[in-house]
């Protein structure tokens, strides 16, 4: 260990002492290994990078060897080493001769780590073996494949069933549906009209409690001062030798045509790439995928992450699956086609910065790029627009929980654990974390910075991705309502109410308001006598109240929502909204 990293790898032929120049001068403003720092650039391979780190220390490269490691490995051996352990670690024994434990090690010369061995099997000597921090990887899920599995699909569930939607219906929750059936069965046996009459009062009240709850949160998100708005000056005054690493999780599914253009939309990231751990989870169903991205030859800081196939396959489970292998102190999601602002990840570091341990996750804004392809696109850009610049702020700044977007969270890696990951067999895991994280004691907070994703331009597509919405809504809903008094206790009876309105009223909302609009259709065009007898003076003021004022706060909720991203154009096209919820 005489010479040198950089001086190893010029006698090696690997680099130019220009390289080496450049990467040091780099490396005195960014911090970080010089090796990995070299990688990003361009100027060595991971291979050549880890011989280079074994000629450095004196130690054997093994990687070449890692077909017949893979064959003569002591699993019950490695097997003693946590998982947890082997991978903050990033090492794993190989086996014990001559009362030597034999170390696989991607980053040697750590006496902490050999005396961690040492005290754990016992032994009194350490003999490093060096290999890639991918074969640490592909060694880990070797080693523990069913473990880490079970963990990404059950870890929450066996942290905690009551939160977990692999059961969405508990039993008193079920016999209570079947008892509510039963009884409104009845009671439309006995007296219909009476019945229909009532039900179409208590949508009707329902109808404006939720839209003006909805209106109360825009108004408070129409406040600027949300969670942290840093300064020009508190950006441009990071030092980036500061920065921790940040782990980003991209879960792709069947999109070979996106990797292209995803690493080159990441790479306009402004943090320093050697502190980047890009982790792209793929589906081991999805071979032309994985063979796109191969292909594509990504920066080192880029790692692959095959999920196992299992059931179920979603996008929570890949991502749990992908936290177990996290280096970074920070974490946040990305969807392929995404693309972030260059500032996110900076703004996100600052404003966990500005806040204590309490505070797990920051959202990011989501906007669409493609907002002028056609109507739909059009009018689901004013949707997120007003959901993610004025609702999501309106909860923050009333203390209300948030439930987060599908991606751009920014997330406490040592949290996140803590809490269980995300919930595989929830279709809004987003939403279902960030009110398991209000449970927790943990807040959310904003960040105003947008990543801007492709929008859905078909309708059935459109229709489907509500669905799983709604659906995923209702399956939160049910979760956390098992024990209503327990949630009451852990975050507050104001917080319980804003929960039954934002996340159970929702779907409410979408699913009442077709039924309302074909009541008023028949009225319109037939105005039947029966229809004429079933509303009273009171529930037709009230009905006449809601399409009006409901329908004209909706579209003015667009409206704001357009004026604050200068979407001038769609200010029109907001007229539309009443038409836009029928679907």
């Amino acid at each position: 260990m005489d010479k040198q990293l950089g001086t190893v790898l010029i006698e090696m032929g690997i680099i130019t002492p220009a390289q080496l120049e450049e990467a040091l001068m780099i490396q005195k403003k960014q911090g970080g290994r010089l090796g990995w720092l070299l990688a990003t650039l361009g100027h060595v391979r991971r291979n050549d990078l880890f011989r280079a780190l074994s000629e450095h220390y004196g130690l054997r490269f093994a990687t070449p060897e890692l077909s017949r490691i893979l064959e003569t490995l002591d699993k019950e051996l490695a097997q003693k080493t946590p998982k947890e352990e082997a991978l903050r670690l990033q090492s794993l024994p190989y086996r014990i001769e001559n009362h030597t434990l034999i170390l696989l090690n991607a980053y040697p010369g750590n006496e902490g780590v050999s005396r961690f061995y040492k005290e754990l099997y016992q032994v009194d000597q350490v003999e490093e073996w060096v290999v890639t921090d991918l074969d640490i990887l592909n060694l880990a899920k070797e080693v523990y494949g069913d473990p880490l599995l079970k963990e990404a699909v059950y870890g929450l569930f066996f942290r905690n069933p009551e939160e977990s939607a692999y059961k969405v219906f508990s039993l008193s929750q079920f016999s209570f549906l079947i008892a509510g059936v039963i009884l409104l069965g009845v009671f439309t046996a006995v007296f219909p009209f009476v019945t229909l009459r009532v039900s179409l009062l208590l949508i009707q009240m329902l109808y404006v409690i939720l839209i003006g709850f909805k209106f109360i949160l825009s108004l408070y998100g129409t406040v600027d001062e949300i969670t942290y708005r840093e300064k020009p000056e508190d950006y441009r005054n990071l030092q980036d030798s500061k920065l921790p690493v940040y782990t980003v999780l991209v879960p792709v599914f069947r999109e070979p045509e996106v990797i292209g253009t995803l690493i080159e939309g990441l790479k306009r990231l402004d943090y320093p790439a050697n502190k980047l751990d890009i982790i792209l989870l793929l589906e081991e169903v999805d071979q032309e995928t994985l063979a796109a991205a191969k292909s594509a030859a990504p920066p080192a800081n880029w790692r692959f992450l095959v999920v196992p196939k299992s059931k179920p396959q979603t996008k929570p489970k890949a991502c749990n699956y992908g936290l177990l292998f996290a280096r970074g102190e920070y974490l946040v999601i990305f969807d392929a086609e995404d693309i972030p602002q260059p500032d996110q990840l900076k703004k996100a570091v600052l404003a966990f910065g500005q806040s204590d341990a309490s505070t797990i996750c920051f959202q990011g804004a989501l906007n669409y790029f493609n907002k002028d392809q056609n109507l739909l696109t059009k009018l689901f850009t004013l949707e997120y627009s007003f959901w993610f610049d004025y609702m999501l702020p309106g909860l923050y700044n009333l203390n209300l929980p948030i439930p987060l977007g599908g991606t751009s969270n920014h997330f406490r890696v040592d949290a996140l654990k803590k809490i269980g990951g995300w919930d595989p067999f929830n279709t809004t895991e987003d939403a279902d974390l960030g009110i398991r994280a209000a449970a927790e004691k943990y807040k959310v907070g904003i960040i105003r910075s947008t990543t801007y994703e492709e929008a859905t331009s078909r309708v059935w597509n459109w229709i489907r991705q509500r669905s799983r919405w709604i659906k995923g809504y209702m399956q939160t809903t049910l979760v956390y309502n098992r024990h209503p008094l327990k949630l009451i206790r852990s975050i507050g009876l104001k917080q319980w109410f804003s929960f039954q309105l934002f996340i159970g009223g929702t779907p409410i909302l979408f699913l009442i308001n077709p039924i309302l609009w074909i009541l008023f259709g028949i009225w319109i065009g037939w105005n039947p006598v029966w229809l004429s007898e079933l509303f009273t003076p009171a529930l037709l003021f009230l009905s006449l109240f809601n399409f009006l004022i409901g329908n004209f706060l909706g579209i003015y909720l667009n409206l704001l929502g357009a004026f604050r991203r200068k979407y001038y154009p769609l200010t029109f096209i907001s007229l539309l909204n009443p038409f836009y919820w029928l679907l």
